[in-house]
């Protein structure tokens, strides 16, 4: 798996979870089905922002991912159904017409890796 970061933004700036480590942390997590239509961040500019347009080199970049996920793995969801690993597997999902995904949920969530990060700071 190449090196992942989820970012959400923080008090002072981007906060980062380690992909890696939010799986070991969801290990024991149960497993649920999980509406499709339940997921705001679908009908968002989840991929890309500000520093990032949606080129289409970038776009088809993203395909491929969404041609590769493995459905099979659960998606991981944090509070509010918030995505921090799986939205490829989201959108692979919605292509082939389902409408629910298996998941595991963060009640509560876990401290970020790092805080006041910029993505090209960090280690991959």
């Amino acid at each position: 798996m190449r090196k992942q970061y989820h970012f959400w933004s923080g008090e002072g700036g981007l906060d980062a979870w380690d992909v890696g480590r939010l799986i070991g942390l969801a290990a024991d997590l149960p497993v649920e089905e999980v509406a499709l239509d339940d997921l705001p961040e679908i009908d968002s500019e989840y991929w890309f922002d500000e520093r990032e347009r949606p080129t289409v080199r970038k776009v088809i970049e993203h395909f491929r991912l969404v041609g590769d996920v493995d459905p099979s793995h659960p998606v991981i969801l944090g509070p509010g159904n918030r995505v921090m690993d799986g939205m490829h597997r989201v959108a692979r999902a919605l292509l082939d017409g389902r409408t629910t995904i298996i998941a595991k949920r963060f009640q509560e969530l876990p401290e970020p890796d790092y805080r006041g990060c910029r993505p090209d700071e960090l280690p991959y």
